[in-house]
């Protein structure tokens, strides 16, 4: 063993993963496992659940990485119908005969707006497969008076997102008795821990934010694509078909198919080391305000006339507000230059990007190419800022063709919503959205 090494398990074993672990499942009610990042925590839990060789309904817009960690546990992905407006499945325009053939169902959560749980858990329960919950953005969502995560027969949590950690999961699961199984499964796949990766990782905060301060963000992006660091051109990563083709070959193998899940977090299945475990455990005691945060934001944002129609309930602390414009590119560029950058897109859908050789296609998949394009994911953290740029630059609402527009009618006791601080909006035909001014949301918070 290399010097500044140390085995699978050696920090498991220890009180700070426990920790992590006891505070998820207050949250969750439910046992949970730490995993070093969502995407293997993802893996672990579908090479538990499901057989080699089947078949996941999953939704195209989602992020290209998750669809290869299920090609990696040797399993075909299916890509489902999405209601337009927020890309969370369409359980009733799914056919009979693809619910038939299904091995799992595996929610996303998009941004933290809930995937339909308690229809999907009747759907499951009733063919008899597994529900896994991608929860990476909903750590703090509920549906059907639940948290997300607390559905599935197994849930899988980022604490890179809400928590802003940068690294660590949770692998939660509905049966206690599985505790140890799924940790053996975790401590088999893990690669040791490294001295200079926890350097790294100490280090990269003051890095990030010494970039922010010298206002060179931007810059160090094009040196980066400059000396063919970063591994993504665009949105999508390439798919190497004749590699992947390869890859799949051998499925499952979680190291033939590295390459594609490794992308954005090389360390995605590495032990995670005592410095790396303290700066999680810190993050992870401020979620609850980070939440509050978050939800504020969200309802600012969701008063916007960019955003999708309200359904009445509260908003959700989502990690990032989708709202929907006209000319997304033009909307992303006036808040680059602002210093907001746009990041979590997924287009195009999963099923147009890799084709029909590694995935079975969207049996309607004009919701998910209308959301995929428009979609503009804020920080509701940056709301107020960001919604003064986007008036400003006079960004335009995308709206939905007719054939997509069964979704966009607001409930009958929601035909008007109060604007943020008691002004009363002005509401757009046919939805339960409104306009508000930079001028009525006040100085920004940045």
């Amino acid at each position: 063993m290399a010097i500044g090494e140390a085995g699978p398990g050696s920090v498991r074993s220890g009180s700070q993963p426990r920790r992590l672990e006891e505070t998820m499942r207050g949250r969750l009610g439910r046992e949970c496992v730490y995993v070093p990042s969502c995407r293997f925590g993802l893996y672990v839990a579908l090479r538990h659940w499901c057989p080699p060789g089947g078949r996941v309904l999953m939704s195209p817009v989602n992020d290209d990485v998750i669809f290869f960690v299920v090609l990696a546990a040797g399993l075909r992905p299916v890509q489902a119908p999405l209601n337009p407006l927020d890309a969370s499945i369409d359980v009733e325009a799914v056919p009979d005969d693809v619910w038939g053939s299904l091995s799992a169902v595996l929610t996303t959560n998009l941004y933290g707006s809930p995937d339909p749980a308690p229809e999907l858990r009747a759907r499951c329960d009733a063919l008899g497969v597994p529900l896994i919950e991608d929860a990476a953005h909903a750590i703090g969502s509920e549906v059907g008076g639940r948290p997300v995560g607390a559905w599935g027969d197994a849930s899988v949590f980022s604490l890179s997102k809400h928590v802003g950690a940068q690294a660590g999961g949770i692998l939660s699961f509905a049966d206690p008795d599985l505790g140890a199984e799924l940790r053996e499964a975790c401590d088999r796949l893990l690669t040791p821990r490294r001295a200079a990766s926890e350097l790294a990782y100490a280090a990269r905060p003051y890095a990030e934010a010494a970039v922010r301060g010298l206002g060179l963000r931007r810059a160090a992006w094009a040196a980066l694509r400059l000396l063919g660091l970063t591994e993504r051109d665009g949105i999508r990563m390439p798919l190497r078909p004749d590699a992947l083709a390869r890859a799949v070959g051998s499925a499952p193998d979680l190291a033939a198919h590295d390459p594609w899940v490794r992308v954005d977090m090389h360390t995605y299945r590495r032990e995670s080391g005592p410095l790396r475990l303290r700066r999680i455990r810190r993050r992870l005691g401020r979620l609850d305000e980070v939440l509050e945060a978050s939800r504020e934001g969200t309802e600012l944002l969701l008063a916007t006339r960019w955003a999708r129609p309200r359904d009445g309930s509260g908003a959700q602390p989502l990690f990032r507000v989708p709202l929907l414009v006209a000319d997304r590119d033009a909307a992303i560029a006036a808040l680059a230059r602002r210093g907001i950058v746009v990041g979590y897109l997924y287009d195009p859908p999963l099923d147009d990007y890799a084709g029909e050789d590694f995935t079975d296609l969207s049996p309607a998949p004009e919701a998910a190419r209308w959301f995929a394009r428009h979609a503009l994911p804020v920080d509701p953290l940056r709301a107020r800022e960001a919604v003064e740029v986007l008036e400003e630059s006079g960004a335009r609402p995308a709206e939905p063709p007719e054939r997509l527009t069964r979704w966009s009618a607001p409930p009958p006791d929601r035909a008007r919503v109060p604007a943020p601080d008691g002004g009363s909006g002005a509401v757009r035909p046919g939805t339960a959205t409104v306009t508000v001014t930079a001028k009525e949301l006040g100085p920004s918070r940045g």
